[in-house]
């Protein structure tokens, strides 16, 4: 996703520099100008505004607070935009740290998976200052369709677990509707055609059933990851005293999903769990 973004920008004129953990993963934007960085540390003293996207919370923390990380060697007046999908507290945290050293913070976590960022139309969720948040606005144009600013630092970390939620028990839905329709004897494209322009219509069951139908398990978002999302929100709820059983139920499918050996495939790779209950090898029907 982060290689799409940094496309983005770079088509629109802006200078970048970048640093990845596997340089190899940059080669195409290399090749088309953009500049090479030896660590976090180096992106922020030569950029004004400096965007991260990695896979956990201890990522983050790294990146941007850890011995080479952004806040290490940044310079006042700049603007750092975290768009990991990550902890509120931590989004915190970091606006803290960065307002000590007169930079400002941004928490800007999106949702759309591959597709939306090869297209520039995720949805983006952004949590901090306001004034620095409206003057990006040149920037969120090129990255998302629906750019919504949600409250103080943090809130955009909020606003993407209350996503996730949705995404969760939604996923089951479209796996247990569809294994059904499979068990039916009913043509699951034809099913699709029916249900998906309807009520019962989703994101989901629109982007991720005909990839599901097709045995295509490729992540646009890996299984991992997301597990390491709900597993933020549950703590958030419990934190907040509120009981979710669908989400943790939505857990532990996914659980499942990654002790039978996926993961590193795709959130709809749910379907291979859950015909499975059933005694249905779903990638060999």
């Amino acid at each position: 996703m982060g290689a799409s973004m940094c496309r983005h920008l770079v088509d629109a004129g802006f200078r970048t520099t970048i640093y990845t953990r596997t340089q190899t993963k940059a080669v195409s934007l290399l090749e088309a100008g953009v500049q090479w960085a030896n660590s976090p540390r180096e992106v922020a003293q030569a950029s004004d505004v400096i965007f991260s996207i990695v896979g956990f919370p201890h990522d983050v923390r790294q990146v941007h607070l850890g011995d080479m990380g952004t806040l290490s060697g940044i310079e006042a007046g700049k603007i750092i935009v975290d768009m990991t999908t990550s902890q509120p507290s931590l989004a915190k945290e970091i606006y803290e740290s960065a307002a000590g050293r007169g930079v400002s913070a941004v928490d800007a976590p999106v949702s759309g998976g591959d597709v939306g960022a090869q297209n520039g139309t995720l949805s983006i969720m952004i949590g901090g200052d306001q004034d620095v948040v409206d003057a990006l606005q040149p920037i969120w144009e090129r990255l998302g369709k629906t750019n919504v600013y949600q409250g103080k630092a943090g809130s955009g970390q909020h606003a993407k677990m209350t996503n996730q939620i949705l995404i969760a028990t939604s996923m089951i839905g479209v796996c247990e509707a569809l294994l059904y329709a499979y068990r039916a004897g009913l043509d699951l494209e034809l099913v699709m055609r029916s249900v998906s322009s309807g009520a019962a219509g989703s994101w989901s069951l629109s982007n991720l059933g005909p990839r599901i139908i097709h045995n295509n398990f490729d992540p646009g978002f890996f299984v991992e990851h997301f597990i390491k999302d709900m597993g933020i929100a549950i703590a958030e709820a419990n934190r907040m005293n509120l009981s979710l059983p669908g989400l943790a139920l939505a857990h532990q499918l996914y659980i499942a999903v990654k002790a039978q050996g996926d993961g590193k495939l795709g959130t709809h790779a749910l379907q291979k769990a859950i015909a499975s209950l059933s005694g249905v090898r779903w990638t060999e029907r």
